[in-house]
């Protein structure tokens, strides 16, 4: 399944463009490497995603296309979630 489509459906992101978008700005990483939209994920895949000052690092545990919204947490697992500073608080 394509990043940006796992994004939505697991409903991390709300929608595919908005994806796409946090994407292709590089604040995706897909297995510790920059990613793309099209970037294929596979179960076990670790991405991690900075959504303004917070880095959350996640495992895919699914790969569902058409799944729930009370389901889509069982698509992935929390890894990890840290707040980070920025240059002018540091």
């Amino acid at each position: 399944m394509r990043l940006d489509k796992y994004l939505k459906v697991c409903r991390i992101i709300k929608r595919r463009t908005v994806s796409k978008d946090i994407i292709s700005f590089g604040q995706v990483l897909l297995n510790n490497k920059k990613a793309k939209p099209s970037s294929e994920v596979k179960v076990n895949d670790y991405i991690t995603l900075t959504l303004g000052s917070r880095e959350i690092t996640i495992q895919v545990l699914s790969l569902n296309e058409k799944i729930k919204k009370e389901e889509a947490i069982t698509l992935y697992k929390i890894i990890e979630e840290k707040e980070i500073k920025s240059p002018i608080e540091a």
